[in-house]
């Protein structure tokens, strides 16, 4: 048997590096502090002792001291082009008011269009938005697109809407705010860059991702965000290999078997799926997701149903016959009882089997009961949640508040998916939430509502291996650091290892060795573990300059 740095063929030529002297995150020995790389995979986990009587000069060492190696994130849901417009344009999540978001679109350089992400009126002590004119004077008359924080409305410039033909459109209705049609007009007016533009914007985010641990993200395109030129330029940096690795998803919709087929075909690209945001709905914080009952703030207002139930059903029962992935964007009560009538009807036309064997999934979900849970549970539908939206309007008086009254009590039911068996992968929809996997995990930890918080362990696998499992990647070890397992992982500094639970009456912390429990990081410290290095199978996206000091 080759021992580790030994291994058969074309050893020579494979570079092989020993981590030592830290804490080794895995199922293979819950006291390892040590793990060989060989070429993209793990040779190889162990103690110190063990590390000692195997190293040698051909080796690349690395020195943890101390620090915690463990899986790469995957990031579930992700918009790279967004991600990289918001990251490059106005960032507009400090401002405070309407006169703080003229003056920054006063400030801002450039002489073409004006773009901007992040404004939430919600708040805003007082949420008046400007007027088309008044972002008109505020940019000398250059066009002007301002995203609001969940990218499901926008401000708009009077320039803009009449250069991009707005007046008449469904969701104009003559003020700076543009949703549903108006709303899709106005961003894809504004994303007609060139395709070196493009590329710039995309390597931003994937930089952004890699320095925070991110191994992968699934790539949420759609006609309506960026169209197929998009899509393409997100999957061909696969090709690159020193960027986070791209899960590609089109969110089209499919009339019959042929017509998803038809649209496979005619991408140019692979894709796992017609899923993704394929909006059966909209958002909470700009009115557009359909609920049962009105918007508290907004009486007679219940959002809006983009796609009917006999719609969705023909979607999901073409791509369950192709044994594709559907799915659709959901986040109101209305919009999942749509699609939960439409998993009933595919059903069906196609068998209960071929439903679940797809193995569908449904982003956001957020406003769910306990019945829709178990209807989830039943077809085995894959939910694709974000941590960060509870962590950011979550709190009493927060947006969720303002919007749903009573009802903001039984979001993102975290708890009750796991519960119930539905399977769960966490994400940021980047640049909605940031892309943070820590603060994403400290979020399920201090959920708003105590009953749907979760442990940290169970969040971390939702942030790693769960989202392999949702992208169905065929290797049953991705996300996991074993021998044999492809090498992708992240080496974070990290004040303290603990167990963290998320029910205050159980002991939340052990540091003995004797409960063989993964260690995680302490995440009540007021900071983040800070990302020394990062690396897909067994290749460098990412290092921290006191890595190797």
């Amino acid at each position: 048997m080759n021992q580790p740095g030994q291994a058969a063929g074309t050893s020579r030529d494979r570079k092989v590096t020993l981590y030592r002297n830290g804490s080794i995150y895995t199922a293979a020995d819950p006291f390892a502090t040590a793990m060989v790389v060989d070429g993209d995979t793990v040779a190889w986990v162990g103690s110190e002792q063990a590390a000692t009587s195997i190293a040698d000069d051909s080796m690349d060492i690395i020195d943890l001291r101390g620090a915690l190696l463990a899986p790469g994130f995957v990031d579930s849901h992700a918009h790279l082009t967004e991600t990289g417009l918001a990251l490059a344009g106005l960032q507009l999540s400090g401002v405070a008011s309407a006169r703080e978001l003229l003056d920054a679109v006063a400030a801002a350089p450039g002489t073409g269009t004006v773009i901007g992400h992040g404004w939430d009126d919600t708040t805003w002590r007082d949420p008046s938005l400007p007027t088309l004119e008044e972002l008109d004077r505020a940019s000398g008359g250059r066009p002007v697109y301002l995203s609001r924080i969940d990218v499901h409305s926008a401000l708009v410039s009077a320039s803009l809407a009449a250069e991009a033909g707005l007046p008449g459109q469904d969701g104009f209705t003559g003020s700076a705010q543009v949703v549903r049609q108006a709303h899709t007009t106005a961003r894809l007016f504004t994303r007609q860059f060139t395709e070196n533009d493009r590329r710039t914007y995309q390597e931003l985010a994937l930089r952004q991702a890699a320095a925070h641990g991110y191994v992968a993200l699934a790539e949420m395109s759609a006609p309506h965000i960026g169209g197929p030129e998009d899509l393409r330029s997100a999957a061909s940096w696969n090709d690159t290999g020193n960027v986070p690795q791209i899960l590609p998803y089109w969110g089209e919709l499919a009339g019959s078997q042929d017509h998803a087929r038809q649209i496979l075909d005619g991408l140019g690209v692979h894709v796992l799926g017609l899923a993704g945001d394929l909006n059966i709905d909209g958002s909470i914080g700009s009115r557009t997701a359909a609920l049962k009952d009105d918007y508290s703030d907004a009486p007679g207002q219940r959002g809006s149903l983009y796609l009917s139930a006999d719609e969705a059903a023909k979607h999901l029962a073409a791509c369950s016959l192709l044994g594709i992935q559907g799915g659709f964007h959901v986040i109101g009560d209305a919009g999942l009882a749509a699609a939960l009538e439409a998993l009933d009807a595919a059903a069906a036309e196609v068998g209960a089997q071929r439903v679940r064997a797809a193995g569908h999934r449904f982003e956001h979900v957020e406003l769910a009961d306990q019945a829709a849970v178990e209807k989830l549970a039943e077809y085995s539908v894959t939910v694709s949640v974000q941590p960060g939206f509870d962590a950011a309007w979550g709190a009493p008086g927060g947006l969720y508040e303002q919007r749903l009254g009573e009802r903001s009590r039984t979001m993102n039911p975290f708890a009750s998916f796991y519960s119930k068996g539905v399977p769960v992968a966490f994400g940021s929809d980047s640049p909605v939430t940031p892309p943070s996997p820590w603060s994403s995990i400290r979020a399920c930890l201090e959920h708003s509502n105590h009953a749907e918080r979760i442990s940290a362990r169970a969040a971390f696998l939702g942030h790693t291996r769960a989202g392999w499992r949702a992208s169905k990647h065929r290797n049953p070890l991705m996300g996991q650091l074993v021998p044999g397992a492809p090498a992708s992982f992240a080496v974070w500094e990290v004040e303290e290892l603990m167990v963290q639970v998320a029910d205050s009456r159980v002991q939340s912390w052990s540091t003995d060795p004797r409960a063989r429990t993964p260690l995680l990081p302490a995440l009540d410290t007021g900071s983040d573990p800070l990302c020394l290095q990062t690396v897909r199978e067994g290749s460098e996206l990412f290092a921290h300059e006191s890595l190797r000091v």
